[in-house]
């Protein structure tokens, strides 16, 4: 039993309780997840199934999963059937200084063929599929009061005037991707669902917009397709989904926030301070023809600051030809948790920008210039000086 002899020791004794319970809370993984929708905004509605409905029986699923895990921390933008902000959504993960924040949503199309899941990170994307996904999502601005002053200059049924907004994607897209892929990685590996469009794409979500860590916007399937939507609003459906993410995104957490050491790194300076690992050669065994994938990197171009042009991520390894690329030579890759597509090589920064227009005339919008000293990433800002 502890005596506590005057104030003092006890005003001791609850700094101690008090500062031993913040570290403990900020030693823990923190994952904000988001049900798309809810109270007067039903989403996508088909056969009698309610997105909004499905969207937070999944999250609810998902979130009870990891909080058995005692390392990670579940903060959710709604528990119940109610109507919450788009900007809201994303600021109850901003406060919370989440780690990862993972929107949860179903797909929806008129052919009701169609089937499969797809991941989505924040982008700006001239795909005519995408930009339709997202201006179905942003649409939900248009329920909110006073949404044209709250959401001043942006046009929901034009997602391109998202362009003239702070974008924070840089920071972020690599670390997004690598959570997406790993999202349908397991829907595609556990559950053998059918990834669409290669599964995680780029588009302009207002509530990924606002959000600033590594984010991602999950089309679980399709609730006009009856066979998909029918188990999309199962009990058993929806178990396995949940299952499926909440072990991506612990598969996340293993490889960006469990350091292996006691020091803590965001994922964002994760991947800006993690050596590259070069991707090896693929050898062909063809007999009639043996063909070598072009080198991933010049040794001699890693010495010192260099310059290139990352134009895409996968967790998908291609082969390093042109036609693989849009047409664009001198393609490299790296490999972490997936693979980060290069363009160019080059020490001049004037040079960089440059090849970036070039990646840009040619499709890769969301292309951006990266920068290596001695063959370790670092920050743009840093090698210019």
């Amino acid at each position: 039993m502890i005596n506590i002899k005057s104030p003092k020791h006890t005003l001791a004794i609850l700094l101690v309780f008090t500062s031993t319970f913040l570290f403990a809370q900020s030693t823990n993984f923190k994952v904000t997840l988001d049900a798309g929708h809810g109270a007067h905004d039903f989403g996508a509605v088909y056969n009698g199934h309610i997105e909004k409905n499905i969207n937070l029986g999944i999250m609810l699923k998902v979130g009870k999963i990891l909080e058995k895990n005692s390392s990670i921390d579940v903060i959710y933008t709604r528990k119940t059937d109610v109507f919450i902000d788009l900007i809201e959504r994303a600021n109850i993960a901003n406060r919370a200084d989440a780690n990862i924040f993972v929107s949860i949503h179903c797909n929806a199309n008129k052919n009701t063929a169609a089937d499969g899941t797809e991941t989505y990170v924040m982008g700006m994307s001239k795909n005519a599929s995408n930009l339709e996904a997202a201006k179905r999502e942003n649409a939900v601005v248009t329920l909110e009061k006073d949404y044209k002053q709250k959401y001043q200059g942006f046009d929901p049924n034009k997602p391109e005037t998202m362009l003239g907004m702070t974008i924070m994607q840089e920071e972020f897209i690599e670390n997004s991707i690598a959570l997406a892929g790993k999202i349908q990685d397991r829907f595609v590996q556990d559950l053998g669902k059918k990834s669409r469009g290669g599964g995680v794409k780029q588009a302009p979500y207002m509530v990924l917009h606002k959000a600033y860590m590594p984010r991602v916007l999950i089309e679980n399937g399709f609730i006009s397709n009856p066979v998909e939507g029918a188990k999309l609003d199962s009990e058993e459906g929806q178990q396995e989904i949940a299952e499926a993410i909440a072990q991506a995104i612990i598969s996340y957490k293993k490889d960006f926030f469990d350091g292996g050491t006691n020091s803590y790194e965001k994922p964002s300076e994760r991947i800006e301070n993690k050596e590259e690992k070069e991707v090896p050669e693929i050898k062909k065994t063809d007999t009639v023809a043996k063909k070598k994938e072009p080198k991933i990197a010049d040794k001699k171009s890693e010495k010192g600051i260099v310059f290139k042009i990352q134009i895409s991520a996968s967790p998908n390894k291609l082969e390093l030809i042109p036609s693989n690329f849009k047409g664009l030579n001198g393609i490299t890759c790296t490999h972490t948790s997936i693979y980060k597509y290069m363009y160019g090589d080059t020490s001049n920064y004037d040079v960089a920008k440059k090849m970036l227009k070039e990646a840009i005339s040619k499709g890769y919008d969301s292309a951006f210039i990266i920068a290596f000293k001695d063959g370790k990433s670092i920050d743009v800002k840093d090698a210019i000086k």
